[in-house]
């Protein structure tokens, strides 16, 4: 991807392509995981589109840190998770795959599901991701 092309995250923000969205304001974004290491598995995108954390500007980074305890909250709340993790990757050697600063919310749930090494994801089910971001969007204060 270069700088002018749009990410993958830019095109789910303009609407190009679906997503179930959690959280919006001037300059974030958020939407459930369609890959989740657990159910609720988040994540938060400026809107700005930077590569990489060093490259975001410090308006939308502040952005980030307001909303990232709200929508924990939320995540936390809705499924019954008491631990997880935030998982922010940056470049290619550090996992990164998508080159817009995104940050991951994963709850760790009971049933063991959450981050855990190595990585395992399974596919969320259409409707199952429908209500869960119905629900996670009206917890969030």
């Amino acid at each position: 991807m270069s700088d002018a092309e749009p990410s993958i995250f830019t095109r789910i923000i303009n609407g190009e392509i679906p997503c179930y969205k959690l959280y919006e304001d001037e300059h974030v974004f958020a939407f459930l995981d369609i890959n989740p290491f657990s159910l609720g598995h988040t994540l938060v995108v400026p809107k700005e589109q930077a590569a990489t954390l060093d490259t975001l500007s410090d308006e939308s980074s502040a952005a980030i840190g307001r909303v990232l305890p709200r929508i924990s909250r939320a995540i936390l709340a809705v499924t019954g998770a008491v631990d997880f993790n935030i998982l922010q990757n940056n470049g290619e050697a550090a996992f990164q795959s998508v080159f817009h600063v995104h940050f991951h919310i994963i709850p760790k749930l009971e049933d063991g599901s959450g981050l855990a090494w190595p990585f395992a994801t399974k596919q969320l089910d259409p409707e199952v991701g429908a209500q869960l971001a119905e629900t996670i969007s009206a917890a969030i204060e």
